[in-house]
């Protein structure tokens, strides 16, 4: 009896088209059965040829030949533990007792299966060992992969997995007892000889050691060899967050070659960088996605500030809804700075928005909008960050949300600052509560003030202070009570909130929570004709139909002048020798408006007195 490679295969069907035999199985294994006597064999014969393809003759001994399918005694198929078996004489541990280990598993395959094989695999096959534990246990690539499925006409077997992270521990005991204990633990994929300590080793999967699964983390982790920034420091940061996902991908940062963006467009420039539109081809959540690309200077020396936006950014995917989305980072080829990729919002900044759309709203929408607007500080503040620099320039609006953008600043809340930077603040200064532009250290109310500011720009759609100059004196007023006036009336209960968050004292002003849930209970109330909230926005729409000032919005949007030194980009504030902050006189006595008409004038007198004053002592 003997094994041959069929070359051609056997017959499988006839085929019309090519008028020929269509063949299947090529290089397939088959037995030849010597028939050594023909004419007298007769009956031998027509019971051996009901399993055989065919007949062949030996050109030497001129033997006829039985060519028969090579089947499996047990299952009576060409099956798996067949093709395993015949590769038995192409391998060996050199010991003999792991040899028959590894077959038995092979042979008692005989189904599609092959999950459960073991394999002699050779220690050559592996790259990227490295000692993980000191219990002899190491992590390392395997070049092949794992055995998939057996292909008939490759006559080979297919793989997968190429490359794959495994983790080799050292084998002290062959006994079934042994293994069935790791397999309790791990996939075990075969034996392999360290050939320098001649220690044989299990191949066993990569499992996380948190969750316990073959996980996203560990597919990640597969791909580490794959890429690089080519900066220590933002590689660790991508991969730390790739080894935090063990479920929702969608949380994970990514390395993005910049040839996979095109259509790049320059937008404009911020206080850090510029920021460009692209699209992405492969996309965050669908392919060709339009997307935010934002360098910041002077990144190709990285910084630690740089560093801090990076990290920051990548605390908050869970509240991708609020805070705008970050995706993972690329590098422009020829400046060789290094960009972070955004989430592209349609419509701009919120500014931009309320330029060209204000008209248009409703009190469902400024409500709505505010809401998710607090529902972004909100996860800032639960993480236990505080922005510091929350402006509508840093608000941005996508089709469907509101988002908190630009968190280059965002830092700990309990971050101390050091002595030489306490009275250097960045910012917008129409936004920065006044304990802040006196010096004193940043905390979550600040947020709450800037928040405030917002809440009068997004309801009367005009930028604080707009009519002024954003100087030294600006600063005075502000820490001496000036709030922005509302040019329209506003319901009391609207105001009540700005006011509080308004407040010159950081202690009186509610938290993110408080105000999240004020608003989400207004939005509900504006279903309700009978609240009083809706009875005094009633009340003041019939009061805004009769008023008309120059700042009154037409069908084009709003209509307003912008003083040449108001400035509404973030940069650099130092004042020195400022009042101690405090409320007007009237602060909470009156709610028709943040500050009166009467102390907004009074203050005005003051501050001219002061100028005097200082003019007389030059």
């Amino acid at each position: 009896m003997y094994r041959a490679n069929w070359i051609d295969g056997n017959l499988s069907c006839w085929s019309n088209y090519n008028q020929n035999w269509e063949r299947e199985n090529k290089n397939m294994i088959v037995e030849l059965n010597p028939l050594n006597n023909f004419k007298s064999a007769t009956l031998e014969f027509m019971n051996e040829i009901n399993k055989s393809y065919g007949i062949t003759q030996n050109p030497v001994t001129k033997n006829y030949m039985m060519v028969l399918d090579n089947k499996c005694k047990k299952c009576n198929k060409i099956c798996n533990a067949l093709h395993f078996h015949q590769n038995f004489g192409n391998w060996t541990s050199g010991k003999n007792d792991i040899d028959k280990f590894i077959q038995a598993t092979q042979l008692s395959v005989h189904t599609n299966d092959v999950s459960d094989v073991l394999e002699w695999i050779s220690y050559n096959r592996f790259y990227n060992i490295k000692c993980i534990t000191k219990a002899e246990k190491y992590i390392a690539n395997w070049i092949d992969g794992t055995i998939n499925y057996w292909d008939n006409n490759g006559q080979n077997w297919i793989r997968e997995n190429q490359n794959m992270i495994v983790n080799l521990k050292s084998l002290n005991d062959i006994a079934l007892e042994f293994i069935n204990e790791i397999k309790l633990d791990h996939k075990i994929y075969g034996i392999t000889q360290d050939p320098e300590t001649k220690n044989f080793m299990m191949v066993l999967n990569n499992k996380c050691k948190e969750c316990n699964n073959v996980c996203n983390t560990i597919h990640f982790q597969q791909n580490f060899g794959n890429w690089t920034s080519g900066n220590n420091d933002i590689d660790k940061l991508i991969q730390d967050t790739q080894l935090s996902v063990h479920n929702d991908v969608s949380n994970a940062l990514k390395w993005i070659p910049y040839d996979r963006f095109y259509d790049i467009k320059y937008i404009a420039k911020g206080g850090f960088g510029k920021v460009y539109r692209a699209i992405w081809i492969d996309g965050g959540e669908y392919q060709n996605m339009p997307v935010a690309l934002k360098s910041l200077n002077n990144s190709k020396n990285i910084t630690l500030k740089f560093m801090n936006e990076i990290m920051i950014h990548s605390k908050f995917d869970k509240f991708e809804d609020f805070i705008i989305k970050f995706y993972g980072m690329t590098q422009d080829p020829e400046t060789e700075e290094y960009i972070m990729v955004l989430k592209y919002a349609d419509n701009g900044s919120l500014r931009n928005y309320l330029d060209t759309n204000y008209n248009n709203l409703n009190w469902y929408d400024k409500i709505k909008y505010l809401l998710e607007i607090a529902s972004g500080l909100d996860g800032i503040h639960e993480k236990e960050f505080i922005h510091q620099d929350l402006h509508s320039g840093n608000i941005l609006m996508s089709i469907l949300n509101m988002h908190i953008a630009d968190m280059g600043l965002c830092k700990p809340a309990d971050c101390k600052e050091s002595e030489n930077t306490k009275n250097t603040i960045y910012g917008v200064l129409s936004y920065v509560a006044p304990e802040i532009i006196r010096g004193q250290t940043y905390t979550k109310a600040a947020d709450i003030y800037s928040f405030g500011v917002i809440m009068y720009e997004l309801i009367s759609g005009l930028p604080p202070y707009n009519d002024i100059s954003h100087d030294n004196l600006l600063a005075i007023k502000i820490c001496k009570g000036l709030r922005p006036r509302f040019n329209i009336k506003v319901p009391q209960l609207v105001v009540r909130l700005i006011k509080r968050c308004l407040d010159a004292n950081p202690l009186n002003r509610p938290t993110t929570e408080e105000t999240h849930e004020i608003l989400k209970k207004w939005l509900n109330d504006l279903n309700n004709n009978q609240t009083e909230l809706q009875r005094q926005i009633k009340e003041a729409e019939e009061e805004n139909n009769n008023l008309l000032t120059e700042n009154t919005p037409t069908n084009l949007g709003l209509s307003y002048k912008t003083h040449s030194e108001a400035i509404y980009t973030s940069r650099l504030l130092n004042f020195n020798n400022l009042p101690e902050p405090k409320n007007s006189y009237d602060y909470y006595e009156q709610n028709d408006d943040i500050i009166s008409k009467e102390f907004s004038e009074s203050l005005q007198i003051d501050i001219s007195q002061l100028n005097i004053i200082k003019m007389e002592n030059i």
